[in-house]
């Protein structure tokens, strides 16, 4: 099944058969394990930004140096996370999240013996590979959901999903948990070494997987068409309702139905990211060299956003439920960019600058729930894991870009007050103004 411009699906006939059925206990296994995978990536991928003073420390590298390698570490990463779709929607999910998680592995086995900065962004580069967890999660869910016999899942599948994306603040806070209390004892090279356990067990348990049920189908049509039999291949395509138009994953994310989501969620992920790299990444700088929070202060409220910020995962996954993905996904951000403009303007005292700080983190990171199971939803079989792998690295650049951006209004001599609201807060209301230009699409059905 695949959208056609009016945002229905294309059924070039009445489906006269359908996919097999996932058990509910099969279901709620690859869910909990999708969960584990994305809180172990995400932890992986803080914890090389939370220990990156303490490796600048010992390979006696400035703030100017440190700052460029982790900026090569982005566009690395960015690339790596590139090519994961297409190799996923070629190899399979399964197959993919095996890939996926075992790149978190040796990604943290490498850097713990990491000898120099050119050694660290290539193996941390390697990293993509965890970062693209959430886009190869969203596409196995959403297949896997639309055929479940768990009906209470496949009714509330949106909220069940914000659960497994709410593995990012975990993450965010498992990692700090884990540097405070080991860092001390087996160092930096100790900290990523050990991290390299939950992920070798997170893939071992992946094997037991199921395929999901619509690749199964892909891999039969391109069997059929490999042996010449071109006609049994789109017959046996239409008996399920699928459009039978062949080409290559990456070249179909650009084409008919697809271009135009492909185009303007690409755009609201590069914009959004100007807020999460700004209110996010730099949060802790926001805070103390904008609104004079002490640096102490600022680490607590980590923990206190991070909290709020897995509530809003929660709540935008039920609420997208209700009223449409792609609108919460806008008005959540729109309300992330004024509570983010309120902070920096008129909040004055710990108690306002933490309440709308929060509210923004909430408004701001809570909406991915919804968009990365929106994004699988965008797409058809053929081109699923490559469309949403290709938004999910867009990331990056936006990460980039607002870096840029900050640095250069902070060289001009602006404060960081301002900065933060011209790059963050209106970056954060503008993407999600953008996001009303993204076409609905209609929910998977199996």
């Amino acid at each position: 099944m695949s959208a056609d411009s009016r945002g229905a699906a294309i059924r070039d006939a009445t489906p006269e058969r359908q996919f097999p059925r996932v058990g509910a206990r099969a279901t709620r296994k690859a869910t909990f394990i999708a969960f584990l995978a994305w809180m172990f990536a995400v932890y992986d991928y803080i914890l090389f930004g939370t220990l990156l003073p303490e490796m600048s420390a010992h390979f006696g590298w400035s703030e100017s140096r440190a700052s460029l390698i982790s900026t090569f570490i982005s566009v690395g990463t960015a690339v790596v996370a590139l090519g994961v779709g297409p190799v996923v929607d070629r190899i399979g999910r399964r197959k993919g999240m095996i890939l996926t998680v075992s790149g978190t592995a040796v990604a943290s086995a490498a850097s713990a013996v990491t000898p120099g900065a050119g050694y660290l962004i290539g193996v941390r580069s390697i990293g993509g590979l965890g970062l693209s967890e959430q886009a190869v999660n969203a596409t196995y869910l959403n297949e896997i959901y639309a055929v479940t016999e768990d009906e209470k899942i496949k009714k509330r599948r949106g909220l069940i999903y914000s659960l497994v994306q709410g593995g990012w603040p975990l993450g965010v806070l498992l990692a700090a948990a884990f540097v405070a209390v080991f860092l001390p004892i087996v160092g930096w090279r100790g900290c990523f070494a050990i991290a390299v356990f939950p992920a070798l067990v997170i893939a071992l348990a992946r094997r037991g997987l199921k395929e999901s049920p619509q690749f199964e189908l892909e891999l039969k049509l391109r069997e059929l068409r490999k042996e010449g039999k071109a006609a049994a291949a789109a017959e046996l395509a239409r008996s399920y309702g699928l459009s039978v138009e062949e080409s290559a994953p990456l070249v179909a994310i650009f084409k008919g139905p697809a271009l135009r989501n492909t185009l303007v969620l690409g755009f609201a992920w590069i914009i959004n990211w100007f807020g999460i790299q700004v209110f996010s990444v730099l949060g802790t700088t926001v805070l103390t060299e904008g609104k004079d929070v002490s640096f102490t202060n600022s680490l607590l409220m980590l923990i206190v956003v991070n909290a709020v910020g897995y509530l809003g995962y929660v709540f935008h996954g039920w609420f997208g439920d209700r009223i449409g993905r792609r609108n919460i996904i806008g008005i959540g951000w729109i309300l992330s960019g004024i509570s983010f403009a309120l902070t920096l303007t008129v909040a004055q005292g710990t108690v306002m600058v933490v309440s709308l700080y929060s509210l923004g983190m909430f408004f701001l990171v809570g909406p991915y729930a919804a968009l990365l199971f929106y994004m699988g939803e965008c797409y058809d079989t053929r081109c699923r894991a490559t469309g949403t792998a290709f938004l999910n690295a867009l990331s990056q650049p936006g990460a980039i870009v607002a870096g840029l951006i900050v640095t250069a209004l902070l060289s001009s001599g602006v404060g960081w007050n301002e900065a933060a609201l011209l790059v963050g807060a209106v970056g954060t209301v503008l993407s999600g103004v953008v996001m009303f230009a993204a076409r609905k699409v209609e929910t998977l059905k199996g």
